[in-house]
């Protein structure tokens, strides 16, 4: 059995080690078009702020550790083509420039996404980037030397992040977003506020509505953005306006694309392409909560989905679960998360939906340092069924509640056996009626108004 792996990082190498242990007699092969692999590319803007020390920090593995295992990773080698009627791949070795064919028994596409880049960001200009990968990281650190303003295009996870990690290094920073507030793809219009709040008091100048109409630059490098409210002076700019799945292989190879526009697998994260498999961040997910297909591209769902690639393409049988959507960030000292739907996604996909809001302590308000913690659950009306939770607090640890209710939606529980959860308490962590059964108390009354 020869199983060869395109990409390295999350779900790739999961699936190798996975396939490896699987089945020892198994010839793995991995290709990575990169000089890394097996990292958390979620770190990133963390070691650009300084939280984290250096960027090898962030290494899981290394190839001769996975070389160890009987792994063979190949750094720099891209899969350029597929013949999945042949089942080879063709390679190209990008130092040399030698092309190749390899064969497979198993192909598992494993490419990601890529960072969006608009047609005012296709641009030569020094000092404009993207964060995706390793070297997108430490070209922004370059281009960060004797800078003193950066302006972040895109108010979505990493641009917020970014914010923060830039105002740490002491620089300027100036945060573009098109639409009226950020945080839009995370929470309801409600709890937004507390976002810009946050980032204005940290000294980030958010400039919501703006829309960015083109770049300028002197001598090869950039030093400002053109917008319609005008010009935005700045040394660095990171375009942080989303994602992309990275599909053009399975595409070639015949492989069906969801209406998400990522690859289209069933539960045993196979294609419909006898032998090629995909997983990670170019692949679609079964939301439990809503069972329709998505794309929302997260570090545990690309490892878990390699894993399963993993073990079946070894022959095992292994289904992937689905997800609920949940994630969860830092801006500054504020905490956010949240799982299943928002009361604007509920109302949109034509649900009866009801949502509560509940503002309480991260733990006991008589032990010390008690900071404020705002949740909203929704539920749906007529089946009492609990769709979705939000969390915004001063104590971002405290966010974490958030997988409680992740738990509960992944087994599509109701509202009111959210309330009867036996959760712990102790005045360091809660109050004696935790902030989540206050509100699941609170929703269930309401739905049954």
């Amino acid at each position: 059995m020869r199983i060869v792996i395109v990409g390295g990082v999350a779900a790739g190498m999961s699936a190798a080690s996975r396939a490896k242990r699987f089945d020892p007699d198994a010839e793995v092969v991995v290709f990575e078009r990169g000089d890394f692999i097996s990292y958390g590319a979620c770190g990133l803007p963390y070691v650009l702020g300084g939280a984290v020390g250096e960027w090898d920090d962030l290494i899981a593995r290394t190839p001769a550790q996975m070389r160890g295992r009987g792994i063979g990773v190949q750094l720099g080698h891209e899969v350029t083509g597929v013949d999945a009627e042949a089942r080879t791949v063709t390679v190209l070795d990008r130092a040399a420039g030698r092309v190749a064919t390899e064969p497979y028994d198993r192909l598992l596409v494993a490419t990601g996404v890529s960072a969006v880049r608009p047609d005012w960001a296709q641009t030569d200009l020094a000092g404009v980037h993207v964060l995706r990968e390793i070297p997108d990281g430490q070209a922004i650190a370059d281009s960060l030397k004797g800078a003193g303003r950066v302006c972040i295009v895109g108010g979505g996870y990493i641009g917020l992040e970014l914010a923060e990690n830039m105002c740490r290094q002491g620089l300027s920073v100036v945060l573009l977003e098109r639409n009226p507030d950020v945080g839009g793809r995370v929470l309801d219009p409600e709890y937004r506020p507390r976002l810009l709040d946050e980032l204005g008091r940290h000294g980030v100048d958010v400039r919501c509505g703006t829309t960015v109409e083109g770049l300028i630059g002197k001598a090869g490098r950039v030093t400002g953005v053109q917008t319609d409210g005008g010009l935005v002076r700045a040394d660095v700019v990171v375009v942080a306006v989303g994602v992309k799945p990275n599909v053009d292989l399975l595409r070639a190879a015949g492989a069906r694309l969801g209406k998400t526009g990522a690859a289209a697998v069933d539960v045993r994260q196979q294609t419909n392409v006898d032998g090629v498999y995909a997983a990670g961040d170019n692949c679609e997910s079964l939301h439990r909560v809503t069972r329709r297909r998505v794309h929302i591209p997260l570090g545990l769902t690309a490892n878990r989905m390699g894993r399963i690639a993993g073990i079946n393409m070894a022959g095992g049988d292994a289904k992937f679960p689905g997800v609920v959507g949940t994630s969860i960030f830092k801006v500054f000292g504020l905490g956010v998360a949240r799982t299943g739907l928002t009361q604007g996604e509920a109302a949109a996909l034509g649900l009866n939906a009801v949502s509560v809001d509940v503002t309480s302590t991260d733990h006991a308000g008589y032990y010390a340092d008690a900071r404020p913690i705002h949740v909203r659950l929704t539920g749906e009306r007529g089946t009492g069924r609990l769709l979705g939770g939000q969390l915004v607090a001063e104590n971002p640890l405290s966010v974490k509640r958030v997988d409680v209710i992740a738990a509960h939606l992944h087994s599509r529980g109701k509202v009111e056996d959210l309330f009867q959860m036996d959760l712990a308490y102790a005045p360091p962590f809660s109050g004696v009626w935790d902030v989540l059964l206050v509100a699941a108390d609170r929703l269930n009354r309401a739905l049954r108004a």
